[in-house]
């Protein structure tokens, strides 16, 4: 008895010394498959003995480490039992209409209305006291400053990130979290609503926890959250929760997450009676409230496999290792790569060198990692010269976490500006069909892309490309085609792609419909007077200094020159052909239907003669949105100033023929 409850306090301080890291955006001291088994082993060890120690984290609710100050929940925000038996949950719904959503992997963030205005946020803590972090409200996407319903309102939602923008932040930044979620614990730790606001965060809606209205429904409930202008998790209601419906319904949210069909992580599904009244009927066990809720998890299906080398990926100012092992099969898929984040995670792995017996999952079934080194071989070896440009690398020591990256030393290695490549052969940009941020930055880890006009030399690589794991002679020969019909580009396009600070696709525009793209070249490149451009409208003094110290660095002007070589520019006819909009000034914002995208209305609007800007002001005379009810904040500025709002088709009837 006394080993047991030994085995029981060592998994107790395991666990919440891992919470600890991952609640406080620190990083990972475990994976979330190695946290799972521990947790299990743990709850079956209390039921052996009857014993719950003191602390256990099965007792209650992991809390996250958010400095400020701490308020009470009207509503304690327990946490959900988790099965990964669908039989469980046919067990659960005793034949009662369920709905099945997102269990979304964020921060839950509980938000506070009264008479239609938002009144507080206060983070989930550990479930009876979270953190009031209302300052940072105006930083997160998705919290409506005002609603329709004047009443006393309580909702919750999951505070999550997106894999791409996730991926984004961490190449622009250099910094290093181990997933979206990790990023979104750190960046609310922040003071700085401006610095939180460059992270992306997204509230999505769960649970309408209070309202003055009668409504009964869970997904009578969602409806509402929609009503007042937020966009609650996606859901799906099933009438006869027998085991054929719930299996079949978990295959298709299944089928979602392997096809990553949702852009947000998640780490489940939430099953949640319709009947709302019934569901608050249940008791609390522990810190679960049995008729709330329950949680799905799926099984993970590992693989034993031979590392044969760790391959070192340079992304940003970050150079990272990844595991490449004998070819496994994992939920369906043949998986022979995976990423170990950084040195201290392959330290913590044990990480060895060729041959090495590696256990690897895919981590809600799209992410592959390795879980556990089965047997260790020869020793893991850093590189001390960058892979792309040859230069020392240097390991850093993160003092928030201690957490261990390796660094390029040289600030122009072409890795390090990856992001600004992506823009060059994006659909903004040179819309180069094809070539991802991915495939970009694995033709620069190769060596054939330093600059942008290398880009257009990747013929001389058409052999080498059609071998490369993933690609093949197809996938090689539509690359060189996009690349090749690119060459053919609008002026617009290509000054929007060469990443000048401040140079946005509307700066762009009005630049150049002034000048011609060589002669704004050569005029930036030679003037003595920053401020040369600021006499063109929406420029100023500012935009103008960025765009002529960028041109006056003679490497962007040598390359601007080689790419109008290589390049058919096609000149912008940015003079009005109508003055259907003659003398008016238009905001565009939110999805449009009948054009394109936003860029196509805009350019119609300019080619009759009118204006458009970024924000509203007095000067606007209509904003263009499609979501007329929409809470946003243009929206707000629009309605108190009077300035009309109108959909794309009332923009159409309006000032097209």
């Amino acid at each position: 008895m006394e080993q047991k409850i030994q085995e029981m306090q060592d998994l107790v301080n395991l666990l919440n010394e891992a919470s600890t890291y991952y609640y406080s955006g620190k990083g990972e001291r475990m994976t979330d498959y190695e946290w799972d088994a521990a947790f299990d082993k743990l709850r079956l060890l209390e039921e052996e003995t009857g014993t719950v120690l003191p602390d256990s984290p099965t007792a209650k609710v992991s809390e996250e480490a958010i400095v400020g100050q701490k308020e009470e929940h009207e509503f304690p925000a327990l946490s959900l039992a988790k099965t990964k038996n669908a039989q469980d949950l046919v067990k659960w719904a005793d034949g009662k209409a369920i709905w099945i959503s997102w269990k979304l992997d964020g921060l839950t963030l509980v938000v506070t209305y009264d008479g239609g205005k938002l009144s507080k946020v206060v983070t989930r803590g550990n479930g009876h006291i979270g953190t009031n972090i209302t300052h940072l409200a105006q930083a997160i996407k998705g919290i409506p400053d005002r609603i329709s319903d004047n009443g006393h309102v309580v909702i919750r939602g999951e505070c999550v990130i997106s894999y791409a923008d996730f991926d984004q932040f961490l190449l622009e930044s250099g910094e290093d979290y181990a997933n979206p979620r990790n990023l979104a614990s750190g960046s609310l730790t922040l003071k700085n609503a401006e610095e939180v606001k460059l992270r992306h965060l997204q509230w999505i809606p769960f649970s309408l926890v209070y309202t003055e209205q009668p409504i009964n429904s869970w997904g009578g409930r969602m409806d509402w959250i929609e009503k007042n202008g937020m966009k609650p998790v996606e859901r799906e209601c099933v009438e006869a929760p027998t085991l054929e419906h719930i299996e079949a319904s978990i295959a298709r949210w299944t089928e979602k997450v392997t096809a990553m069909k949702n852009p947000f992580p998640v780490d489940g599904l939430v099953i949640s009676y319709d009947d709302y009244a019934y569901s608050q009927t249940g008791s609390v066990t522990g810190h679960h409230a049995t008729r709330s809720g329950y949680a799905f998890k799926w099984q993970d299906e590992s693989a034993t496999t031979t590392l044969d080398h760790i391959e070192w990926s340079c992304a940003a100012s970050t150079i990272s290792p990844v595991a490449v092992f004998q070819p496994v099969n994992l939920e369906g898929t043949v998986v022979k790569r995976a990423s170990l984040c950084n040195i201290s995670e392959c330290r913590r792995l044990g990480i060895g060198g060729k041959d090495s017996r590696l256990v690897v999952i895919k981590a809600n079934k799209i992410i592959p990692k390795v879980i556990k080194v089965e047997q260790k071989v020869g020793d893991l070896s850093i590189p001390t010269h960058c892979p792309v440009c040859d230069t020392p690398t240097e390991v850093k020591t993160s003092e928030a976490c201690g957490t261990q990256t390796l660094h390029c030393t040289n600030e122009q290695c072409p890795a390090k500006q990856l992001k600004k490549f992506a823009r060059f052969v994006s659909k903004d940009g040179l819309d180069i069909d094809g070539v991802s941020e991915q495939t970009i930055a694995k033709f620069i880890n190769l060596g054939w892309i330093v600059r942008y006009s290398d880009i257009f030399n990747l013929r001389s690589h058409a052999s080498e490309i059609a071998v490369l794991d993933g690609f093949g002679s197809k996938s090689a020969a539509n690359i060189l085609q996009s690349v090749e019909k690119s060459t053919d580009v609008e002026a617009r396009r290509l000054l929007y792609a060469l990443s000048i600070p401040m140079c946005g696709q509307d700066v762009c525009n009005r630049l150049l419909s002034t000048y011609r793209f060589a002669d704004l070249v050569e005029k930036a490149a030679t003037t003595d007077d920053a401020e040369h451009f600021a006499h063109i409208d929406g420029i100023g003094p500012e935009k103008s200094k960025s765009l002529v110290n960028w041109f006056h660095q003679e490497e962007n002007h040598r390359e601007t020159l080689r790419l109008q070589e290589i390049l058919r520019v096609v000149e912008p006819d940015l003079k009005p052909r109508g003055n259907r909009c003659a003398g008016l000034t238009f905001v565009v914002t939110g999805d449009v239907f009948h054009y394109k995208n936003r860029n196509e209305l805009k350019e119609y609007i300019q080619h009759q003669g009118g204006k458009v800007t970024g924000s509203v002001s007095k000067s606007t005379s209509y904003l263009i949105n499609n979501d007329l009810e929409s809470t946003s904040g243009k929206n707000q500025k629009a309605h108190q100033l009077g300035t009309p709002v109108i959909s794309e088709e009332q923009f159409i009837e309006m000032f097209v023929d």
